[in-house]
């Protein structure tokens, strides 16, 4: 299974790279949920080296499993520093449907990153699992969390439904749904 995508660069735009995580990006990742809006607005926290090892193996287990593929987003300047991450959650490959998610560092905000990482994602998913009956990509995200709903809405992401708070962050969530082709 394909473990890079690559997006190209635009007269405006850096192109990106989205690859697997290594564990060399263990400071990235504890420096990225240092920042309060990502711990405010994820589903899972990271403290220190401790925590970010444990996220990195969430993520190496997910491939290993075939029911997390995530990705770091680096830009294409060879640097290899991961700014954010996408993550396409299929924990029922028979589901016509799977989650993504997404989170950009706090250095890497408000420069088009997350839109042209999560389409690359969105589009790799139906390339590689609609002949297997992937249908729906849905994304959710906390209701007072702006910035993700611009994303969503500019990933081809249409707003769906409100749900009720749960878990810890306390506050309602947004339902966003993409269909993929139909046969």
């Amino acid at each position: 299974m394909t473990a890079e995508i690559r997006v190209a660069a635009t007269d405006a735009r850096m192109g990106l790279v989205l690859r697997r995580w290594r564990d060399t990006d263990l400071e990235a990742v504890v420096t990225a949920y240092s920042d309060p809006d990502q711990r405010r607005f994820t589903q899972f926290n990271v403290d220190g080296t401790a925590g970010g090892l444990q996220w990195l193996g969430v993520q190496d287990r997910g491939w290993t499993e075939g029911d997390r593929m995530s990705f770091a987003v680096c830009e294409d300047d060879g640097s290899d520093r991961p700014l954010g991450h996408v993550v396409l959650k299929r924990p029922d490959p028979s589901d016509d449907s799977a989650e993504v998610g997404y989170w950009t560092s706090a250095a890497a905000r408000g420069r088009g990153i997350a839109p042209r990482a999560l389409t690359a994602l969105a589009d790799w998913a139906f390339a590689t699992f609609g002949e297997n009956g992937l249908r729906r990509l849905v994304l959710r995200h906390a209701a007072d969390n702006e910035a993700s709903c611009r994303v969503a809405e500019k990933t081809g992401f249409a707003f769906h439904s409100v749900l009720p708070a749960s878990g810890e962050h306390g506050s309602d969530d947004h339902l966003h749904v993409r269909e993929g082709a139909r046969a």
